[in-house]
């Protein structure tokens, strides 16, 4: 099978409507946080979508590869993050420390699942951090991270559905940085939204 690139797996431009983002406040471990949380709706039973996102061999096949320990409770993806895994509740929340390669100070990610009858799912992914990194800039090209879970969502999605090669990313994914680019600017807006609304509520 040749590399794939993301236009030709699927049309992300079609997911814009179907994530909900909000911004909150979290307490972590490092202290009072900012949160962004995405909520998105998976046509798949909450069993299904918890092997997705707790099983290294899947999770390899819509993000990246990863190694868990479970002995000392950690995880790391490659040349992206790791941590320690804070709370594992079957098939509902995962709870982790995200400690990006260029960070001295770990951020939170939780993923809360809710089932939706018995074939569909709803997933709250929620990234917090005591670091002032929820800002989106429209007029340049300053992204909030938040944004940065909207493809492994996406990708989650396709997935699910069977869209994606039954191998590991890194053997058909082919990184397109102007795809990427486009993907964000237009996302960007409803991140702005998230954070206007933020910044008007009274904290």
């Amino acid at each position: 099978m040749k590399e794939l690139t993301l236009t030709e797996i699927a049309s992300q431009d079609t997911t814009l409507q179907a994530i909900e983002r909000t911004m909150g406040d979290r307490e972590i471990a490092q202290g009072p946080a900012r949160a962004a949380t995405l909520r998105r709706r998976y046509q798949a039973p909450i069993a299904e979508v918890w092997s997705a996102i707790t099983t290294a061999d899947r999770i390899d096949r819509f993000f990246l590869p990863v190694t868990i320990d479970t002995e000392d409770g950690s995880y790391a993806f490659q040349g992206q993050a790791s941590g320690r895994i804070l709370a594992c509740d079957a098939p509902n929340l995962v709870r982790v420390e995200w400690l990006p390669p260029d960070r001295g100070e770990a951020d939170q990610v939780e993923l809360r699942l809710t089932a939706d009858g018995p074939a569909a799912t709803w997933l709250e992914l929620e990234h917090a951090s005591v670091a002032d990194v929820f800002h989106t800039d429209l007029s340049g090209d300053k992204f909030s991270p938040a944004i940065g879970w909207e493809g492994p969502l996406h990708f989650l999605g396709e997935h699910l559905r069977g869209a994606l090669p039954d191998r590991p990313s890194l053997e058909w994914y082919v990184f397109d940085e102007a795809e990427e680019m486009r993907l964000a600017k237009l996302r960007a807006p409803e991140w702005a939204k998230a954070e206007a609304a933020y910044a008007a509520a009274d904290h």
